[in-house]
Formats: C-alpha cells, structure tokens, sequence
C-alpha cells in the first residue's frame, strides 16, 4: 500500500513541477500547437501554445512507478511491465504525429493509415505478450485472458487465441482514439482520465485484497499483479492531476496526440489486465460518446448528402457552438464522467456484494 502512495505522490510532484520546465522549453523551440481551420474561431487563440505535454505525463509515470518500487524494494510484475509498454508504445505514435505537425507547420500529423499502422503494431504486440504462457505465474494465470470479462470473465465467452488479440486490438484503438478525440478543450480529457484512473486504482486495490491467490472462494478475483497494477494507476493519477494544473483553462500547455493515446492506451490496458473490459464502456462512458458522436456525425453526413446531426463533432464542439463557455463544457463533462465512475464503481462493488 505504501508503493501506491509513492507512485501517486511521486507522479503528482513530477508532472506538476515538470510540466512548467516542458512550458518554458517547448516555447523557446517553438513546439507551439496548430489548430484546424474548420474548428470553433474561438480556438484560434490558442494557436501557438506549446504542446506534446504528454511526454510530462508519460515520464511522471514511469519515474513514479519505478521509483516507488525503489523505495519499497518491490520487484516489477510482468502486468505492470506490460501495461507501461502499451502506455509508452502508444505515447511514441502519438509523439510522431504531433512532431510532423510541428515540423511541417500543419494541423495534421501522421496520416491515419499510417497511425492506424503503429496502433495496431503495439496493440498487437501487447496482445500476444498479454496472453503468452510465458507470462504465466505460479498459479499458471497470464496477464490477460481469453475471455470476455465485464467484472470477471464471463466464463462462457471464451475465444480462440486470434480472436481474443483481435478483441484486444479493437479495445486498444477505440480507446485510445476515444481519448483523443475528447481532447478537444482546456483540461477535459486530463481531468476525465485522472478520474477513471483513480477508480482503476480502487478497483485494483480491491481485487488485491480479495485476490484469489490469497483465499479461494467463490468471492474472488482471479487477477495476475492487481497490487502492481494499482501502483501504476496510482502514478497515472498522480501524473494527470499534476499536468491539470497547467493545462486547465486557460490552458498553458496541451497533451497532444503524445499524451491522448497513451492514456487511451493505458486505460484499455487496464480494463484488459483487470478483467473489467465490459465495465470500462461505463467507466470510461464521456470517451464513448464524444467516439460516438463522431461516428454518427460522419456516417448521417454521408447517407444525407451534407446534414448534419451535430452543428459540430465530437460532442463537446456542438455545445460550444451552441454558445457554452468552455469552461462550462468542460465542468459538465467532467460531473458526466463522475457519475459514469460512481456508477461503475458501484456496480463493480454490488456485484461482489450480490455473492455474499
């Protein structure tokens, strides 16, 4: 428990303090932030402020994580090595998108075949990592499994292997662009994920104390590392709330691609190696939507020849262009995402209650 705080603790102070040094460097080399022409007017202001945060972010992690470990002299779990690949892995596709964007001065970085193609890459590799026999542990469980899980594999909805990295893939990238897409205003995906994170934390925490490795009954929960997992959800909170403070509005710097997709990653990483797959449409219910709503505005503009469902995709656009003030976007979603995760969380808990 005290590797958690450490890596929490750790995290927060990295991100925060790291965050302004990343402020003044990404100013001076000019790593300033494009914005699309078609988007709200008023984000054309923002033009120019520094951006690729989400390298703060990934570093705050990966020191807290490790550093923590070093404190309490706690060896790494193949689970949380694993789950800090896809976060990393997915963090570097990310980087190379918003570095062309720099470098060729425009909105656009990597082509989506092209980001489709990396994604996929480390989606993949995690996949197969995930569900090795190698990864085995004493119990012979593996990080991953080949079953579908809402709060616990659902015994029945067992896959074959190809299938099971497929699913995987699919919940790596649709997660992973649906933070993306939700990282369209000042501070909303960061402190959207920073909550779902802190309720990743506590679903690890609790699966750690009623693991199966520690009494087998009919109440718990056969999950590799859920003890190592919380630690890295831990200094993935820390390190989200520590890059809040400068990036909520006005915000000083922006995650960029570098930062969206690697939490989106890490976020399905986590519904992957928790078990929770199902539970994290609920949990991570705003990036569902905002995906959601993109789909819906895309595919009633072709079928229509021009309509428009939304005035704007994603969601958080249309209100703006209904005359919300960002901030008052931003504070909404944010109480929406609350509700998603005390509605998840308590479904999870119920659940466990319901077998007593």
């Amino acid at each position: 428990m005290r590797a958690i705080l450490f890596g929490g603790g750790l995290a927060l102070l990295i991100s925060l303090l790291g965050t302004r040094v990343a402020i003044n460097l990404f100013t001076r080399w000019g790593y300033g932030q494009e914005i699309r022409d078609d988007g709200p007017t008023s984000h054309h202001t923002k033009r120019g402020t520094p951006t690729m945060g989400g390298v703060v972010i990934i570093l705050a992690t990966v020191l807290g994580y490790f550093g923590a470990l070093l404190i309490t002299g706690t060896v790494p779990s193949a689970s949380a090595l694993l789950l800090l690949f896809l976060f990393v892995g997915m963090g570097l596709v990310g980087f190379l998108d918003d570095y062309i964007k720099i470098s060729k001065q425009r909105s656009l970085g990597l082509r989506s075949k092209a980001k489709m193609i990396g994604q996929t890459l480390v989606a993949v590799v995690f996949g197969v990592l995930a569900l090795s026999p190698w990864l085995e542990d004493d119990s012979g469980v593996t990080p991953a499994s080949q079953k579908i899980s809402f709060l616990r594999d659902i015994s029945w909805l067992a896959l074959p292997m190809v299938l099971a990295v497929v699913l995987i893939w699919f919940i790596i990238v649709a997660t992973s662009n649906g933070v993306n897409l939700t990282d369209g205003l000042d501070g909303l995906a960061t402190g959207a994920c920073t909550m779902v994170f802190a309720a990743y934390m506590i679903v690890n925490i609790w699966q750690s104390n009623q693991s199966c490795t520690v009494e087998n009954t009919a109440l718990c929960y056969n999950v590799r590392d859920p003890l190592d997992l919380a630690i890295v959800a831990a200094a993935l909170t820390g390190a989200c709330f520590g890059f809040l403070w400068w990036n909520a509005s006005p915000a000083a710097i922006f995650m960029g691609d570098t930062g969206s997709l690697s939490l989106g990653g890490a976020l399905a990483g986590l519904a992957i190696l928790t078990r929770t797959e199902l539970l994290l449409i609920i949990l991570g219910g705003l990036f569902l939507v905002e995906t959601l709503s993109v789909m819906l505005q895309v595919g009633y503009f072709k079928v229509t020849k021009g309509k428009r469902i939304f005035r704007m995709a994603p969601l958080h656009h249309h209100f703006e262009m209904l005359g919300w003030e960002q901030v008052t976007v931003v504070i909404r979603f944010w109480i929406i995402t609350g509700l998603c995760v005390a509605g998840g969380l308590g479904i999870f808990y119920a659940e466990w209650v319901a077998r007593l």
